[in-house]
């Protein structure tokens, strides 16, 4: 998560915030079934599970934990296929956009 937490880092700094956290959430769709939805929140809510990595809190409810446990969580900045990408031990099918998986 070196490189994704780097760019959280600024993405947080452009907003003129010091820190916050990254909510990851899996939602039904996309080509695979499931999805992953990310979004820049204050903190945790209820019952939500907070890990921190390199120095950047993520949170995430306990359902959307059951598909996400084991994950890493990197950034490229590549003009083709750039962006977060997740890599999950948990999904037994992954979409060629990567966005999209089934566990």
């Amino acid at each position: 998560m070196n490189g994704a937490s780097v760019h959280l880092r600024g993405l947080w700094k452009k907003q003129g915030k010091e820190s916050g956290a990254l909510r990851i959430a899996v939602v039904g769709g996309g080509c695979s079934g499931l999805q992953y939805q990310m979004d820049l929140v204050e903190g945790p809510r209820d019952r939500d599970i907070m890990v921190t990595s390199n120095g950047v809190d993520v949170v995430i409810d306990p359902k959307s934990a059951l598909f996400v446990s084991g994950s890493e969580l990197d950034y490229s900045d590549d003009l083709q296929q750039g962006g977060f990408k997740v890599s999950n031990p948990n999904a037994v099918v992954t979409c060629s956009c990567g966005e999209s998986f089934a566990a």
